[in-house]
């Protein structure tokens, strides 16, 4: 138990960040939503309501497909588009797809290769581009409950104005839903575009996000 603790230790510091912040929000959510209904003289809803409403979902799901939109981009771009100097990039005379013998594909594999990579064809094709079209999945699943999610709690409003709902394909054009949607898009890409760069110039000791301390700044694609 000792070794497999330290050994995923990444992934299971993550994990219990991600369901702590998941409970923070769902409470925090619950309370601003019912502050909201007793200032417009509605009864208001237990927690279990509200992790089962709209406005939960749409809070979620809008970050959620913001996230992976932005590991999306940053899989696929950093194929084709480098940054000197960042160890985020891959080295600069590396850019594009890459050979088979590059990639450890078909011919090429080793024998701890996964056997998808060795199967060649279709199979590793998919295989090869298995990380952007799960990402490019999930992305498009969370953003659809996003638009079902927001429009649900956008017609509530409007319900509670007295004013008459909207169909979803018309909130799909709305205000609202941009708004939700680009607030978060515009975070995503500063963060990763700064990121590329103030790597550049910048260390953290023992990260492999950093080049090693001493390295040049002129060295790409070098992770310590």
């Amino acid at each position: 138990m000792r070794r497999f603790l330290r050994e995923n230790s990444l992934s299971l510091a993550f994990g219990a960040l991600f369901l702590a912040s998941l409970v923070g929000q769902a409470f925090a959510g619950w309370h601003q939503l019912n502050d909201e209904l007793f200032a417009d003289g509605l009864d208001q809803i237990t927690l279990g309501g509200y992790l089962t409403s709209a406005s939960f979902a749409v809070d979620v799901t809008e970050n959620w497909q913001s996230e992976y939109l932005q590991f999306l981009l940053y899989v696929m771009l950093t194929v084709w588009l480098v940054q000197r100097g960042s160890p985020e990039s891959k080295p600069l005379k590396d850019a594009g797809q890459e050979s088979d013998e590059a990639q450890k594909v078909g011919a090429y594999a080793r024998p701890d290769s996964p056997k998808l990579a060795r199967a060649g064809g279709l199979r590793t094709l998919f295989y090869s581009r298995s990380l952007g079209i799960v990402m490019g999945s999930i992305f498009l699943m969370s953003w659809l409950v996003q638009s079902v999610a927001g429009w649900a709690t956008y017609n509530e409003t409007r319900l509670r104005q007295l004013r008459d709902p909207i169909p979803w394909v018309s909130y799909l054009t709305n205000s609202d839903f941009w708004a939700r949607t680009l607030q978060n898009w515009q975070s995503e890409f500063l963060a990763v575009g700064s990121m590329a760069v103030l790597s550049i110039y910048l260390r953290q000791r023992g990260s492999p996000e950093s080049k090693p301390v001493g390295a040049s700044h002129e060295a790409t694609g070098i992770e310590g």
